[in-house]
């Protein structure tokens, strides 16, 4: 974007991630106050903020397999390149790239800040031409295509396909999300759990507009989006640790909102997502179903009993403490928060789909 734009004689004057936004799998630029006409001979002021919020998240990934999620979170700004270069092997720096974006971009910050003799006038009396502006930005487009993803095998990567479901199993879950979708038709649904975007993938195909996916697990987000991507689905699989959403940050704590400030939606799917935050997570079950209700106030919830291979799984781990998580419990909080519109037992072990509406 930024190579059209000084092809037309504009520059951008911000790098900030925040600028680019996405309906599905396609990307929006939307900060139009930051675009300006190009100044012959002028810097790219907008560098140092475009590395530290994509390049270096990107180089952490790539080169030492951290992933940035979590960090990025933590800092506005994204990775600073003085952290992102203390990390860094001297091995890892041995390229132009590294170079010209992480050692002389930190060694010029901190001399900027640290160093009072320098002359900041005849800094600015540099020129940089155009056509070096046009090198620095196709260098780094390469760069980054070349950056590959160091993927390391997850918890969930094969669910889809070692889930303790048979496949009569699976279908008849398939059909009920299905039939709930094309029921319904919601503008706006969100998948809490969403794995690699399997039941979002049919709620799409049934008539509901827009799917918002939310995983704890990175490989298959990515998974989810490359696959959105290749079929055009309006299907955006987000990273998300429910027992530690996004909250209000920034100036005045309202730069940017938290989850719950800002999820506006019409209808919800939670399959095989609730044990997770009440047993993995200890959180009390009628604190569970209440905040999965808030999410959005029709939707469909599956209950996963502790006969099932899963949490018996969790159990032996850490002991079974939940002496109140069993499906009549479930049913009675339910009913506190919400109206119950039909219950279907879709497994041998006892899972079951509730389908609540406000």
């Amino acid at each position: 974007f930024h190579e059209f734009l000084l092809k037309k004689n504009f520059t951008l004057t911000d790098g900030s991630a925040y600028n680019i936004q996405f309906i599905g799998t396609k990307i929006y630029f939307i900060d139009l106050l930051s675009l300006k006409k190009y100044d012959e001979g002028e810097y790219w002021v907008a560098h140092k903020q475009f590395c530290e919020n994509f390049l270096n998240p990107l180089i952490l990934k790539s080169m030492r397999n951290v992933d940035f999620n979590n960090w990025f979170r933590g800092n506005l700004e994204g990775i600073s390149t003085k952290d992102l270069n203390s990390i860094l092997s001297l091995k890892d720096k041995l390229s132009l790239n590294m170079l010209t974006h992480v050692v002389l971009l930190n060694y010029f910050d901190q001399k900027v800040l640290n160093d009072k003799k320098l002359d900041l006038k005849k800094i600015k009396k540099k020129k940089l031409s155009k056509k070096a502006f046009l090198l620095i930005l196709k260098n780094l487009k390469k760069f980054i295509s070349k950056l590959k993803l160091r993927k390391s095998k997850t918890v969930w990567d094969d669910y889809s396909k070692i889930n303790t479901y048979d496949t009569k199993e699976e279908e008849l879950k398939k059909k009920i999300v299905s039939e709930f979708a094309s029921k319904n038709k919601f503008k706006s649904l969100i998948d809490l759990g969403c794995n690699n975007g399997i039941y979002s993938r049919i709620c799409l195909q049934n008539g509901c507009d827009q799917v918002i996916g939310f995983d704890y697990d990175l490989n298959t987000i990515n998974e989810g989006y490359l696959n959105a991507k290749k079929e055009n689905l309006n299907f955006l699989p987000l990273y998300f640790d429910a027992t530690n959403p996004s909250s209000d940050l920034g100036w005045y704590q309202n730069e940017r909102k938290g989850f719950m400030n800002r999820i506006n939606f019409s209808g919800m799917i939670s399959l095989a997502f609730e044990h997770h935050i009440a047993i993995a997570k200890n959180v009390p079950l009628e604190q569970t179903i209440k905040w999965l209700t808030e999410t959005a106030p029709h939707g469909l919830i599956e209950f996963v009993p502790k006969e099932d291979e899963t949490v018996k799984k969790m159990l032996f781990l850490k002991g079974d403490i939940f002496k109140d998580y069993n499906v009549e419990n479930f049913e009675k909080i339910l009913l506190k928060n919400a109206k119950i519109v039909s219950t279907k037992i879709i497994s041998k072990s006892g899972r079951r789909i509730f389908e609540y509406k406000k």
